[in-house]
């Protein structure tokens, strides 16, 4: 009850009128870009189209990146007087979101990306300092201070986080609604610690997002959907480590010890987080690229399962809420560091044991529970790259 009270002095003294008349007023005109850039990705063919991964039917626009950017760019530098380094975040923020766009349209190479994404973090770093200083007590031995390390974490650390939002957009609403997730959760943080800067940037990151997350759930109607591509993956993906870096490192803490620690992150983007990289152990274990797609993502198993698209969708983001809640929780009433950190990796192991059986436990639930698998959920599964597992599935499924 306390805790909660905190949160809403908070809230009452930073969240004023005026900041949610801008927010209202953000949504609007997130609005108004959208339609206008999903009509220009028409003309410049900048469409999503079918094939055996990608199921939905029609070209859809790739809008939601650019649009969202496009918002952000305005507000940001309207605001940039009131956010830490707008003027460093805005430029790099443009620049990845013009890479999605042309990897969206071109298919550029896992290479190219990852230079792009290495380069954005080390200007990150050089003209800002926003970089992994310590990683704080996570074994229970005292605070981890990585110094020169840092560099080299800092930039695994953008690579990561981009590449985890970008692999877990698959199904329509998913990456929207978890970054809504993990842009909240910073706020919440942020306001707590009055981090007044990312309290600004996280609100108006969500107000942004919002319209686009109506647009793909198709509230507006089918006709009007869009989908966010590489650009908005690639723009969410470093907006959340930059937010997250900034609230998280030794020189936004005081000296009682208070703010954000670094273990709380793995929480609030713990499902992007848990899929990609168990995703890339089991590709790299079959002698795949770690950057081939497939479709073992966890929004393909919940399909599997038979969940609809807006079920599997709203699945993942209540399990995304609950991890997030956790973390959030842990971070305010000032769990060890330790014991946060050793139950994420009992988490992470639990759940890449229950990935490496999903064809058996999947095909186990089907049967036990009488779930048919819709037409459109049946995945086109290469054997000879899957498994036997794999097959084993396959003969159940039929």
């Amino acid at each position: 009850m306390e805790m909660n009270n905190l949160i809403r002095s908070k809230a009452s003294n930073k969240m004023d009128s005026h900041m949610l008349i801008e927010l209202i007023f953000v949504c609007f005109f997130s609005f108004a870009t959208l339609f206008l850039v999903r009509k220009a990705a028409r003309q410049f063919q900048l469409v999503d189209r079918p094939n055996s991964r990608k199921l939905h039917s029609g070209n859809i626009p790739l809008a939601g990146g650019i649009s969202i950017c496009i918002t952000l760019s305005y507000f940001i530098f309207a605001n940039h007087l009131k956010i830490d380094n707008a003027l460093v975040f805005l430029p790099l923020m443009v620049v990845l979101t013009l890479v999605g766009a042309v990897d969206d349209k071109y298919d550029l190479s896992v290479k190219f990306r990852l230079l792009i994404q290495c380069a954005v973090a080390v200007i990150m770093m050089y003209l800002t300092g926003n970089q992994l200083e310590s990683l704080g007590n996570l074994f229970g031995f005292g605070p981890i201070d990585v110094s020169y390390a840092s560099y080299v974490l800092t930039i695994v650390a953008v690579i990561a986080s981009i590449n985890a939002f970008n692999m877990v957009d698959g199904v329509d609403g998913l990456l929207g609604s978890l970054s809504i997730v993990t842009f909240f959760s910073i706020l919440i943080l942020a306001l707590v610690n009055e981090n007044h800067s990312i309290v600004l940037l996280s609100a108006l990151t969500i107000a942004a997002i919002i319209p686009y997350l109506l647009m793909n759930l198709g509230f507006l109607g089918r006709e009007r959907k869009v989908f966010m591509g590489d650009a908005g993956s690639m723009l969410i993906g470093f907006s959340v480590i930059w937010m997250l870096v900034s609230i998280s490192q030794p020189s936004t803490t005081d000296i009682l010890g208070s703010g954000v620690r670094p273990v709380t992150a793995l929480w609030i983007i713990a499902i992007p987080l848990m899929d990609m990289a168990a995703i890339m152990i089991r590709r790299t274990k079959r002698g795949a690229s770690p950057f081939e797609p497939d479709r073992e993502h966890l929004h393909h198993i919940f399909q599997r399962l038979g969940f609809s698209p807006i079920q599997t969708t709203f699945s993942i983001f209540i399990i995304s809420g609950l991890f997030a809640a956790i973390g959030v929780i842990a971070d305010l009433y000032r769990v060890p560091d330790f014991i946060m950190f050793y139950s994420f990796i009992a988490l992470f192991l639990g759940y890449y044991l229950l990935l490496s059986h999903i064809w058996k436990v999947s095909a186990y639930l089907r049967e036990k529970f009488g779930i048919e698998l819709k037409s459109e959920n049946v995945l086109s599964i290469e054997p000879s790259k899957q498994g036997v597992e794999a097959s084993e599935y396959e003969k159940k499924a039929s």
